[in-house]
């Protein structure tokens, strides 16, 4: 009862600017093909516009199908008119909710199939209740409900040895949000567990279910003409020209000794140390004689995927692979450059669902959700433009800008979360040594 109406109270809320973005889709596809947006044959990137906001799509197309249903149903109730109020806003939101509402359904059914009612009902309430989930999803409005109840429902099809269903989940994830693509060997890992002489058929088997899901997904798209543009589109994904896009991470700190070295000798050491970090742009970090952030960014994440993937490659399981999943997710948060502040949310879900078996992860997914939310309203109390400055805790209440020091705070959590999976790998294996 209590975090559904916290998420009541949250509905008219502004959220973040990306609000501002979803509202400008939504209209779009209420009128038109959502196939058609991204633009047609050579023509470039279409501008989107809603009343005085100007936009283009950004993400791959099931965000934007998903959000034109959205649109002509409010189109429908307000008979063809599309007002830009709380109502607007409070609908966009409530296609989270309704996600939110399907991922607490696989949590308690898989959870409950895996490991008893009594751990369903703790992750159950333990996603409900999360203050970080409801400042991200019901007062920020970010969407990332929409894209992790495919994926999670990938890991829990192929635990389930359901795995051209894992593959066709999995592929609606990644179509959904790019991100996902850091939970796939997970996925890969969960559906090799069993004998070695069915490996590959099953990954083929998963395969197949990953690229039926995409021929679907893709279809429109390719009939409207519109594929070229959508390819422009994911490769701009990667070319954001930010170090941390306000996410408190490994390059948030960078950032920050950049600035104090190159600012102290016109402003003096203690200024420069105590001076609020903005974003700093990867073209001027290179600019100074440095390498790309980008390649260094994308070593450490995949070294540190590789390692965790390595550690739990005897161990199989909705839990344990639940667990790899949550690692996956804060190492590419944590180490990869131009990450945005949202992208951290996607390893509560999964550890909630391996501390539900495992007692273990239960402080450390405490931990990562307060510094999840801590980063949220540092940067955006509970609503980027209405409700910051009354809501957010000011970031200069220390000496060093607290985002720095919560940086760092999340750098040491990932180290911590790397000698649990590996505490939690070896116990899991000795198990099974054990057994047989």
């Amino acid at each position: 009862m209590v975090g559904a109406v916290l998420r009541v109270l949250a509905l008219p809320l502004p959220g973040t600017g990306d609000v501002g973005v979803w509202k400008i889709w939504t209209y779009s596809g209420a009128y038109e093909n959502p196939a058609r947006l991204y633009g047609v044959g050579d023509s470039p990137r279409r501008s989107l516009r809603f009343h005085t906001g100007e936009t283009s799509i950004g993400y791959p197309p099931v965000v934007p199908y998903e959000l034109a249903a959205v649109g002509r149903l409010y189109r429908f109730v307000n008979r063809d008119e599309f007002p830009d109020n709380a109502a607007l806003t409070a609908c966009i939101k409530l296609l989270n909710y309704l996600f939110e509402a399907g991922l607490l359904v696989l949590l308690f059914v898989s959870i409950r199939q895996a490991a008893g009612l009594r751990a369903a009902r703790w992750a159950v309430a333990a996603y409900w209740l999360n203050p970080a989930v409801i400042l991200c999803v019901g007062a920020l409005g970010y969407v990332e409900p929409l894209f992790l109840l495919p994926a999670a429902a990938a890991l829990a099809a192929a635990a389930g040895g359901h795995v051209f269903l894992a593959g066709a989940l999995a592929a609606a994830a990644v179509w959904t949000k790019p991100q996902a693509v850091v939970l796939l060997p997970a996925v890969g890992l969960s559906v090799c567990a069993g004998t070695a002489g069915r490996r590959v058929a099953r990954l083929l088997t998963t395969t197949a279910g990953g690229a039926v899901a995409s021929s679907v997904i893709l279809a429109p798209v390719m009939a409207a003409g519109s594929l070229r543009n959508l390819i422009v589109t994911l490769e701009r994904l990667g070319q954001h020209d930010m170090l941390s896009g306000n996410t408190c991470n490994l390059w948030w700190i960078v950032g920050y000794v950049l600035r104090v070295r190159y600012s102290f000798h016109g402003m003096g050491l203690w200024p420069a140390v105590t001076m609020r970090t903005p974003i700093l742009g990867i073209s001027r970090v290179i600019e100074l004689g440095y390498p790309n952030p980008r390649l260094i960014g994308a070593g450490l994440t995949i070294a540190a995927m590789a390692w965790a993937v390595w550690t739990a490659r005897r161990t199989h399981g909705l839990f344990m692979m639940a667990a790899l999943a949550a690692f996956l997710v804060h190492a590419y948060a944590t180490l990869a450059a131009q990450v945005h502040e949202n992208h951290l949310f996607a390893a509560i879900p999964f550890m909630t669902i391996a501390g539900a078996e495992r007692a273990g992860y239960r402080r450390l997914l405490w931990v990562l959700s307060a510094i999840f939310a801590l980063n949220l309203n540092l940067f955006y109390g509970i609503s980027e433009f209405e409700y910051r400055d009354r809501f957010a805790i000011p970031r200069s209440l220390t000496l060093i800008d607290m985002t720095v020091l919560l940086a760092v705070a999340n750098c040491a959590a990932l180290g911590w979360h790397a000698v649990v999976l590996k505490r939690q790998c070896d116990a899991t294996q000795q198990a099974l040594e054990d057994v047989s």
